[in-house]
């Protein structure tokens, strides 16, 4: 799958800039992207991404330092500047792209603001599905994020063919700041959206038994709303290949493991028992997995690991724990001595952190509402207020 990736605003370039790095170093030319921001410094601090993608905005408006948290500017900003952004997605080329992403973190202003207002431009000049991987903020962030968070999120669902939700709050480690999280968070994010965009890519390893291109990841995203995935990644299989092992990076575990020759029926236990745990373990947003509408079964690693049954019986224990009837599935071989598991859950109906979102930005907006009425009583009774 050829992607485009743009990514908005500070989490949302580092997140790309990533993406951008992983394919230079898997030599697999499946992604491209471009940095957009209205900060000149998050630009500069990118390593990937070349300086001729990365493209400053508002800079008549907030003079390259950044519209902070304010969404409503980072929105105003990106509508005044679209043909800008176009400009340099065409530039780049997009005649061989399968579908646009765009990755942003939704508790900022860049990002946040401008994000919904691009989905929508992308999707009237091309005829390529356009989705979203937004980050939601973590409470400790603030009730302004969490409030920046579910104002975009109820656009930008609206706006994009699909959007996939990361829940920093589900991810980060008891007592760790959300700062020191952010890299170990980011590189989640990459290992399981490398692999699933990687579907229907051709390889140095060969074809899969169970070829999952484009249209089937497009097909089962088609419903819009709110995505989840769901990964795990297996004991070493086989010897290590040095080449192509940014896939699986970050998860390879440092206990050594002997080869085994294993027969079809244990093959195919192992690829069921690992899509069980990427479907039952963490997701990136954790949900009722039972509402989803369609769901995606994806399997990468050595070609003599991939078996055919496996994922047949995993794609029906799939579909007989979610509400819909429509799951799809497949493999694709790389060079790696480690299996990789991704579980696309699409279009799921209950994720009670979506819930508490709205919940605190109800909240948050009732307190601004009477915050004002209080201020506009102390200038009535002719107290100045401090701040205008």
């Amino acid at each position: 799958m050829r992607v485009f990736f743009i990514g908005f605003g500070q989490a949302g370039g580092k997140i790309v800039d990533m993406f951008v790095e992983q394919d230079k170093r898997m030599q697999t030319q499946s992604f491209r992207g471009i940095a957009v921001n209205t900060a000149r410094t998050d630009l500069m601090g990118l390593k990937n991404i070349e300086l001729k993608d990365r493209l400053l905005i508002g800079q008549t408006v907030v003079k390259g330092h950044g519209v902070g948290t304010d969404n409503v500017t980072g929105a105003r900003v990106t509508a005044d500047e679209i043909d800008s952004i176009i400009n340099a997605i065409d530039s780049r080329g997009t005649h061989d792209v399968d579908a646009f992403v765009i990755v942003a973190g939704l508790g900022g202003g860049t990002g946040s603001g401008g994000s919904p207002v691009l989905a929508r431009h992308l999707k009237r000049i091309y005829r390529e599905p356009v989705y979203a991987i937004g980050i939601l903020p973590a409470p400790e962030e603030g009730r302004l994020y969490s409030y920046n968070a579910a104002r975009s999120l109820s656009t930008l669902v609206n706006e994009a063919d699909n959007t996939f939700i990361f829940d920093n709050s589900a991810w980060k480690n008891e007592g760790e700041s959300v700062k020191d999280a952010y890299s170990r968070l980011n590189d989640e994010i990459v290992r399981r959206f490398g692999v699933l965009f990687r579907a229907g890519e051709v390889g140095k390893a060969g074809v899969g038994e169970m070829v999952v291109d484009s249209s089937e990841v497009i097909n089962t995203l088609r419903g819009g709303g709110i995505s989840t995935v769901g990964y795990a990644i297996s004991e070493k299989v086989g010897p290590r290949v040095k080449q192509n092992q940014g896939l699986f990076s970050g998860l390879v575990r440092k206990k050594e493991k002997t080869e085994e020759v294993l027969t079809g029926e244990d093959k195919s236990a192992k690829i069921i028992a690992l899509v069980r745990r990427a479907m039952l373990g963490r997701l990136t947003l954790p949900c009722d997995y039972s509402t989803a509408e369609r769901g995606l079964v994806l399997l990468a690693g050595p070609p003599g690991e991939m078996d055919r049954k496996g994922v047949e019986k995993s794609k029906s224990w799939v579909e007989e724990n979610i509400a819909g009837v429509e799951v799809r599935g497949g493999d694709y071989p790389v060079q790696s001595d480690y299996i990789a598991a991704v579980v696309v859950l699409a279009t799921v109906g209950n994720a009670p952190r979506i819930t508490d979102l709205l919940e605190i930005a109800k909240s948050t907006k009732e307190d601004v509402l009477k915050s004002k009425e209080k201020r506009s009583t102390m200038f009535d009774d002719g107290i100045e207020p401090l701040f205008e």
